[in-house]
């Protein structure tokens, strides 16, 4: 049996990124960011949904690009800490030790210490409510080469990310490997 828990945002599990811009005077900021995606495969995009309340929204209007930073489990500290301190007080960068890199592709920087990061060009941007959502067009995907599997394809279990349960405000690692996809599924098919 099902209980019903109402409309809510309770989406197990979302990604913890780090989504990183310049301000208008050229500070690297970046927040933590739950509401995120994958929303097209051709041409690649990604979307992040944020408050227009936030630093980082003004940012990312005036300068048209983003990046998306997929910390390593073990920095999960200053991926928190992208989330509870704003750029408006503080230089995050400066408080974590975490090294801003300033992309040659898009107008935004990125995180050295990141095992993986999206470097992107705002696309679309979508007013749905107390959310603005920004499609983010991939430029280029980076990726640490320790991260990368014998086919130089990006392993889950070496880049090792967070994931954050909402309702519960806990993150988490990733599991074990469960199978292959498309091929677990083939039984079914008759």
């Amino acid at each position: 049996m099902k209980k019903s828990l109402g409309a809510e945002t309770i989406v197990v599990p979302t990604p913890v990124w780090i989504v990183c811009s310049y301000d208008v005077d050229g500070k690297a900021n970046g927040m933590a960011v739950a509401w995120g995606g994958v929303c097209c495969s051709q041409p690649p995009c990604v979307t992040v949904s944020l408050r227009k309340a936030t630093y980082s929204y003004g940012s990312i209007i005036s300068r048209k690009a983003y990046t998306v930073n997929i910390l390593p489990d073990s920095r999960l500290a200053e991926a928190d800490y992208f989330g509870i301190a704003s750029g408006r007080e503080r230089d995050k960068f400066a408080d974590t030790g975490l090294t801003a890199v300033k992309s040659t592709l898009v107008d935004a920087p990125y995180i050295e210490e990141a095992a993986m990061v999206l470097e992107c060009r705002l696309a679309h941007t979508f007013d749905i409510g107390l959310h603005t959502m920004f499609v983010g067009e991939i430029i280029d995907a980076k990726a640490e080469t320790s991260v990368l599997d014998e086919r130089g394809r990006v392993d889950i279990k070496k880049v090792r990310p967070a994931i954050y349960t909402p309702k519960q405000r806990s993150y988490h690692g990733i599991g074990g490997y469960l199978g292959d996809a498309y091929i677990i599924g083939k039984p079914f098919k008759k």
